[in-house]
């Protein structure tokens, strides 16, 4: 087994400040009601970060809602954190609608963002570098006096930093000497790599010793290094790292917390989370993404579905033996679990975990072990796709060690589209005839649907529930499909993936034909029959139904 961390000798404490409700929100394809903005956060303060950043009141009416809800409910643990920027050029700090809005906020700590980089001043701001300091100065001042905490993020840092080194220390030390506590050094067009990042906080560390430690890094990814630079931070001397859950964020995204929090407390030995938290990042990136309506990254490091998934037969035997042999941490600790895959890669071993988490009896001596294992290198040569359709590969096994069991057998069926070429094309529907035989008795049945897959299936369900009345309580949740040999043209060999459902689990199957209705009435009839299994009263020790 690989070796749990021991969370007794750690080195300091990292803050976790999260900004997915802020920097998160700003990636292409995230829209989040208010609702999603307060789940969300309370997903953020069970997990146990130190401060969510939850966005800039007056900006727009959501966010003024947010902060709101929060004063009525307030959060268990984390800080919630306004956010806004500096005054605007030659405007008293009093006058400020802006700031105005951030103490309507009412949140005890503010993050506020000014420029670092003498360009943004001059070009984007159109005013002076001693105005740029002023404008600093006084809101942080300002929000002191107002009884307020601040974090000031360096927008712009090391671009600044690399063409205008005195300016941009500069910046810092107004920051700090008006009354920050923090001061955040952002790589905001995110092109800095780590030895930069490095050597850079290194120097400031150095250039401004009454910091304390109190100094954060704000990565984003366009050169595909956030996380690798809000590491080389910390490893410099930075206490706390702003990031997003997923990495969601503008452009290429944010540093993934989801990433940077294992490696820094599991690899590197800073302590981020409580253990027990540490355990829960997995489902928080899995519902935070359901959240935010973005499918989750099967292959995200830590978090992802297949983080540790395990196909080829090698590796499988290994895991099976050892899980140090191919695994980097325990998936335990973030809260994943091991998945072993079945493909054309696959060995014995992959046969032998499937037979047991179906509650199959079976052994690498057992000739049907073999056989299963041929029958799926074979099927997958066609075009099958077991990894994505368990629920195909276990009727596969079972009908091998049991052939000729079955709930019912095919006759034959045929599909008629009726097309109206209407503006109106409700009327669009498909007919469905299909022949089945139950326990000897032939069932000859008709449906129709909005299409031709929901008219197999309709007629399917009406042939079978005289005799299965359970087949009732289940339904077709999704269906996909994709084209195997484009090249092909209209002959092209298609894969159909059926998810169904019985209300409590849902389970997917899969068929493969030239023909896209053979192919899907493959894939609805083996869910159909794996739903029967399910609700199957008694199997015997071999795992096949009675």
């Amino acid at each position: 087994m690989v070796a749990k961390f021991d969370f007794i000798n750690r080195k300091s404490v990292i803050q976790i400040y999260d900004t997915t409700l802020r920097d998160g929100s700003q990636g292409a394809g995230i829209s989040l009601s208010l609702d999603d903005k307060l789940k969300i956060a309370r997903q953020l303060d069970q997990l146990g970060v130190s401060f969510i950043e939850g966005g800039w009141p007056g900006a727009n009416p959501k966010d003024v809602q947010f902060f709101w809800k929060l004063k009525e409910e307030p959060l268990q643990n984390a800080e919630i954190v306004a956010f806004c920027s500096t005054r605007r050029p030659h405007l008293a700090v009093a006058e400020d609608k802006m700031l105005q809005a951030i103490l309507a906020a009412g949140t005890h700590w503010v993050t506020i963002f000014g420029k670092s980089w003498d360009l943004h001043v001059t070009e984007t701001l159109k005013t002076s570098l001693e105005e740029n300091l002023a404008m600093i100065r006084d809101t942080i001042e300002y929000l002191r006096q107002e009884g307020r905490r601040v974090i000031y993020d360096a927008e712009h840092w090391f671009d600044g930093y690399k063409r205008n080194r005195e300016y941009a220390l500069l910046t810092l030390k107004t920051a700090w000497a008006a009354g920050a506590e923090w001061l955040a050094l952002c790589d905001t067009n995110g092109g800095t790599l780590p030895h930069e990042v490095a050597q850079i906080v290194t120097e400031i560390i150095d250039a401004i010793p009454e910091l304390n430690g109190k100094l954060g890094i704000h990565t984003h990814n366009d050169g595909g290094t956030a996380v690798a630079n809000a590491i080389a931070a910390v490893m410099s001397g930075a206490t706390m790292i702003q990031g997003t859950i997923n990495g969601y964020g503008e452009r290429c995204g944010n540093a993934n917390l989801c990433t940077l929090i294992p490696n820094l407390q599991l690899k590197l030995g800073y302590s981020c989370l409580g253990q027990q938290q540490l355990a829960q990042l997995s489902p928080a990136s899995r519902i935070i993404s359901e959240i935010v309506n973005l499918a989750p990254d099967d292959h995200a490091p830590f978090v992802g579905r297949s983080a540790f998934a395990h196909k080829a037969g090698v590796h499988v035997d290994a895991v099976a033996k050892n899980p140090s042999t191919y695994e980097h941490i325990q998936p335990e600790l973030i809260g994943n679990q091991r998945r072993i895959v079945i493909s054309d890669q696959s060995g014995l071993s992959n046969v032998l975990h499937y037979a047991a988490k179906f509650g199959i009896n079976l052994s690498k001596q057992d000739i049907t072990c073999r056989q299963i294992l041929d029958k799926l290198k074979t099927l997958e040569n066609e075009g099958y796709q077991f990894e994505a359709a368990e629920a195909s590969f276990e009727l596969l096994m079972r009908s091998i060690l049991k052939p000729g069991k079955q709930f019912f057998l095919l006759k034959g069926f045929q599909v008629h589209c009726n097309i109206h070429q209407e503006i109106d094309n409700s009327a669009s529907k498909a007919l469905a005839t299909i022949k089945v035989e139950v326990d000897g008795e032939n069932l000859l049945e008709v449906a129709e649907g909005n299409g031709p897959v929901a008219a197999l299936d309709r007629a399917l369900r009406k042939a079978l529930v005289r005799f299965y009345p359970q087949i009732a309580d289940c339904y077709l949740a999704d269906y996909k499909v994709r084209i195997l040999d484009g090249g092909a043209g209209t002959a092209a060999k298609t894969r159909v993936l059926v998810e169904s459902s019985n209300g409590v689990k849902r389970w997917t199957t899969i068929g493969v034909s030239a023909n896209i209705l053979d192919a899907s009435y493959q894939a609805v009839v083996e869910g159909m029959e794996y739903g029967l299994l399910l609700q199957a009263p008694q199997r015997n020790k071999a795992g096949i139904v009675n």
